[in-house]
């Protein structure tokens, strides 16, 4: 028998692999309460959770800049893993107070010895514009970030129940869907808000 934890699922765990969960004993938050209270754990998650993923993804070779480069790439660079310079900028702008020149070095160690994770190179639609690549030696290494990472967060999955793993995932689903759809929430939006005044 697992003990239930103060504000979560209650539940029984057989030997076998059945789960048999009972009605959840959420808190009930006054909506008066709710921003106060997602506030609160802002810091808990940023710093205990959110540092403790980056530092696995970099993996004690890595900067913070050039972990989240990489990670635009595997993300957003599709089957052919590689990214208009520009764009790399515009994700890294929107979450870091960070200049062209940072990102631009942050991009050019990568391409360097001893790391050699990525390529740059003209693109072919623009010939004043660059195309930054994972290389093969950068392909795996991503790969093996992910790994880390999926294994850390697996850590924690692994004491949750499928029902809080199933509401946690809907709940960052949903916050990064707000903050990304309104204007006052969202980096890129918040800079724009500020430049029109």
């Amino acid at each position: 028998m697992c003990k239930p934890r103060a504000g979560s699922f209650q539940y029984d765990r057989t030997d076998g692999d059945d789960v048999q969960v009972t009605k959840p004993t959420l808190p009930k938050i006054p909506a008066t309460r709710a921003a106060s209270e997602f506030l609160e754990l802002f810091f808990p998650i940023h710093y205990t959770v959110g540092m403790t993923v980056e530092e696995t993804l970099c993996n004690k070779v890595l900067s913070r800049h050039q972990a989240i480069i990489l990670w635009i790439i595997r993300s957003q660079g599709g089957d052919q893993k590689r990214m208009n310079r520009k764009i790399i900028e515009q994700d890294m702008a929107d979450w870091y107070d960070i200049t062209s020149s940072a990102i631009s070095k942050a991009i050019r160690s990568l391409a360097k010895p001893p790391l050699k994770l990525v390529t740059i190179m003209e693109d072919p639609e623009s010939g004043r514009e660059k195309v930054v690549a994972l290389t093969p030696k950068g392909e795996r290494f991503v790969d093996q970030m992910y790994a880390n990472g999926r294994d850390l967060i697996k850590l924690a999955t692994d004491q949750m129940t499928p029902e809080e793993v199933d509401m946690g995932i809907y709940m960052f689903k949903r916050i990064a869907e707000i903050f990304a759809s309104t204007p006052a929430l969202s980096p890129r939006g918040r800079k724009e808000l500020r430049a029109a005044e």
